[in-house]
């Protein structure tokens, strides 16, 4: 018995286009487009810095931030808290490549060992504000009722002011230290963290793998935490990689105003309040490098979490 017709041409353009040399070259530019043919760590790393090359910047400055920071005591040759007179408002030299402040003090060496404050306390408010915001949105999504009512308002309680503002009143309320920063700075962050894995887990805890869980006797908790909240983590961490730099810079803020990181610590920001109004004429380099580091660092993991974001939604994907 003849196929019928129909059948036929289909066969007839499947195998024209199985072995047309265009269709296959085609074919394969589009894979290697959507990195299908990387087989290695480091290609694949290759790959998304060639389709990402903002974000591959953004990656560098961070690493670098991060390794001036671990490897402080390596790259400045000077002590950060040493004083010496006879340098006082020195301009940037050979020995001392951006200067030294009104102290006698190497201002490289405060710029170098100021990453670790700022990156510590970077890293440790996102941190804290993410596991916050999992455990709080996790809980409001999932089990709903009067303790999402109760999470929601609390949340809103915290959105009604801005971060700053909360993070000056609670940098207040605890005192100068870098620990109390830390969570000064971390729960104004807790809010967006947490409305976002809320939304995330309302609509998953319906899906029919959450029920097929269910059905086989596992724990609202195991559910919880092994099945919904994996699959909350994309958002995450382009929030995370997003806060990391917003945290940077509240922490420069509260350490401009006082409320920050305390001495003997260097900060950043509190480099910029002990220059900026007194010596901004007269030795400018006090302000334009600790100035310059706040505005690569925060640039830096702007550009890493938009990378991120377009890498990790569906709908950036394929726009692209």
């Amino acid at each position: 018995m003849n196929p019928p017709a129909r059948d036929v041409s289909l066969l007839a353009i499947a195998a024209e286009d199985k072995f047309d040399p265009v269709s296959s070259s085609a074919f394969n530019a589009e894979l290697d487009k959507a990195g299908a043919n990387v087989k290695s760590r480091w290609g694949m790393a290759l790959f998304l810095a060639k389709r990402y090359p903002l974000g591959g910047v953004g990656l560098a400055i961070v690493v670098i931030f991060v390794l001036v920071a671990v490897f402080a005591p390596f790259i400045a040759r000077h002590d950060p808290l040493s004083t010496n007179p006879s340098i006082s408002l020195s301009a940037p030299s050979a020995s001392h490549p951006m200067g030294a402040d009104s102290m006698g003090r190497d201002l490289f060496a405060r710029v170098v060992y100021g990453a670790r404050t700022s990156l510590a306390v970077g890293f440790g408010a996102t941190i804290l504000g993410v596991l916050l915001g999992v455990i709080i949105g996790l809980a409001s999504g999932y089990l709903g009722g009067w303790v999402d009512l109760t999470a929601q308002r609390f949340i809103d309680m915290l959105q009604s002011l801005p971060t700053l503002i909360l993070a000056m009143a609670m940098s207040a309320a605890l005192g100068p230290s870098i620990t109390n920063t830390i969570i000064a700075i971390a729960i104004p962050k807790l809010p967006s963290i947490a409305r976002v894995v809320r939304a995330s887990t309302l609509s998953l805890r319906e899906m029919p793998f959450v029920e097929a869980a269910r059905a086989m006797g596992m724990s609202e908790m195991r559910i919880a935490l092994r099945h919904v909240l994996p699959n909350t983590l994309a958002p995450l961490i382009v929030l995370a990689t997003a806060g990391l730099g917003s945290a940077i810079l509240v922490e420069a803020s509260l350490s401009f105003l006082g409320l920050g990181v305390p001495e003997p610590h260097p900060s950043w920001g509190r480099m910029l309040s002990e220059s900026a109004a007194e010596y901004v004429r007269t030795a400018p380099w006090l302000v334009i490098f600790p100035g310059l580091a706040i505005t690569f660092a925060v640039f830096g993991t702007n550009l890493l979490g938009d990378a991120l974001r377009d890498l990790l939604d569906p709908r950036e994907r394929t726009s692209n």
